[in-house]
């Protein structure tokens, strides 16, 4: 298998000090996010470190694999193939799609002649099977579309506004380095992938009995990026439209597209503790390309876009994110990685003295002495206002904080 890619610097770092080691990798993430081709990736990596190994690549997507639909038919695939005395590199993409593969996994684990690779698009599926079968012994590791950098190195474009403004445009998925920037021609595209992550990853799978109904849902999330909702007020909105649905039936909704990663739940958090608090919680989309090709982008949306780019930067760095609640005050985001914490306000423009007393005011009331910064479009912004650092969109992209 020859295959021509751009190397994912970010993932192939997160990967490489689990090679040969005794853990199975599993890489989940959104349909269409470059899983796939981070496989080819790894497997270069592995004949790099070792002359002709033995690698078994199974893909559930193409035809020549469909006769392996449950975990006996992949035991004896992948046992056929086995060399004697040598290490056997197993790759299984969309592994969801194989029935009961968690107990596949077990027996190849167990036998120790593997090292397992796999991918997934179903984040329930995954966690939930391999947690019962596979505790402590495999590592999730989360892909996502295309950061700003990597889109301009796929495009060959300049860091400048133009270049900001596609990427918030048509968003991430790596197989845009094969198309033009043109919107007929890109939401062609992602319609397709939209409709494809809808019908088969959530209404087949889950057996949604109205798809007219969720997608509704989607569009009601498409306008309220960054807002608080609930369950009940989702259910009064969409009865305003003729629609009667329970807050539970919602609720599951919510979860089916979580799974598919298509959207992102925040959570509000104390700052200054660990509460969460369990209702009111804030949605982000994946893919700001897969939201537009639902709501195409107008400028009135920017508030909420540039909240969404920070919120999907900040996940692609490998921080966990809640939205920060200080008394009365919110913060848009607050970001752990280990012991590091970065507290975020994002502003399109600081224009008076409300605005700046809203965004920095806000940070100021947090006591403590971790890394603060309000992240905005202001061309002549940047600096520091009473120790918070104020950055551009841009700059802020740029680095993998």
């Amino acid at each position: 298998m020859i295959k021509t890619y751009i190397p994912r610097n970010i993932y192939l770092k997160r990967i490489e000090p689990f090679i040969d080691k005794d853990i199975i990798k599993v890489l989940v993430g959104q349909r269409r996010v470059g899983k796939s081709y981070l496989l080819f990736q790894i497997m270069d990596l592995i004949k790099k470190k070792h002359k002709n190994p033995n690698i078994v690549y199974i893909n559930k997507e193409l035809h020549e694999f469909e006769n392996i639909s449950n975990y006996k038919d992949l035991l004896e695939f992948i046992g056929k193939r086995v060399i004697k005395n040598k290490t056997t590199y197993v790759f299984i993409d969309e592994i969801q799609d194989i029935d009961q593969f968690e107990k596949a996994l077990r027996s190849l684990q167990t036998e120790g002649l593997y090292d397992i690779y796999c991918t997934g698009s179903n984040a329930n599926l995954l966690s939930g099977e391999l947690a019962t079968y596979l505790s402590g012994r495999h590592i999730e590791i989360k892909i996502y579309g295309l950061s700003y950098e990597e889109f301009l190195r796929f495009k060959n474009l300049d860091k400048n506004k133009e270049s900001l403004l596609k990427f918030i445009k048509y968003g991430g998925l790596p197989y845009l380095i094969h198309l033009p920037l043109e919107d007929e021609v890109i939401y062609d595209y992602l319609s397709n992938i939209y409709s494809t992550i809808l019908f088969k990853d959530i209404v087949k799978r889950h057996g949604v009995r109205n798809a007219a109904i969720l997608e509704r849902l989607i569009e009601f999330l498409t306008d309220n990026i960054g807002s608080f909702v609930t369950a009940k007020r989702i259910s009064d909105f969409l009865k305003s439209q003729r629609i009667k649905i329970s807050p539970n039936v919602i609720l599951n909704y919510l979860r089916y597209l979580s799974a598919a990663f298509f959207i992102f739940k925040v959570q509000r958090s104390g700052v200054g503790g660990k509460k969460i608090f369990e209702i009111n919680e804030k949605y982000y989309f994946e893919d700001l390309g897969l939201k537009h090709s639902i709501h195409r982008y107008h400028h009135n949306d920017i508030n909420k876009v540039l909240e969404n780019l920070v919120f999907m930067h900040m996940k692609i760095c490998g921080y966990s994110i809640t939205v920060g609640q200080i008394g009365s005050r919110e913060i848009d985001f607050v970001c752990s990685r280990g012991e590091e914490k970065i507290y975020i306000q994002v502003a399109y423009i600081i224009h008076d003295e409300k605005t700046q007393e809203r965004e920095f005011g806000n940070l100021l009331a947090i006591q403590d002495n971790y890394k603060k910064m309000v992240v905005s479009m202001d061309e002549m912004g940047e600096g520091n206002f009473k120790g918070i650092q104020q950055i551009h969109i841009i700059d802020f992209l740029s680095k993998y904080w």
